[in-house]
């Protein structure tokens, strides 16, 4: 079993509102470079499946790429980075107001 496998659906959660609400950041929220790409996390996922659309982060495509394919960084410097990003980008949502905790 994998770490944090027990939290995880077997279908990933698909949201074409989240996705849009991502793209509303304009800016990579790593390097601060305009013009996004929501960028799903690769933990935990194969064959072509991505991670559920409320695991993206808001990356500019040099950010993306260094993330799913760079080779300057470990396994687990891109993990961390990715994990960091994700978090980046909830906070940016939560405080544009577009994601809300509800009762």
């Amino acid at each position: 079993m994998l770490p944090n496998e027990c939290y995880l659906p077997t279908k990933p959660h698909r949201s074409p509102q989240w996705l849009s609400n991502v793209h509303e950041i304009d800016s990579c929220v790593l390097c601060g470079a305009w013009g996004i790409q929501a960028a799903h996390s690769n933990q935990h996922r194969g064959r072509g499946q991505k991670a559920s659309d409320a695991l993206t982060a808001a990356l500019c495509p040099q950010c993306h790429h260094e993330i799913d394919n760079g080779h300057h960084l470990s396994r687990e410097e891109r993990r961390a980075r990715m994990n960091e990003a994700i978090v980046l980008t909830l906070d940016l949502l939560a405080r544009r107001q577009l994601v809300k905790a509800v009762k």
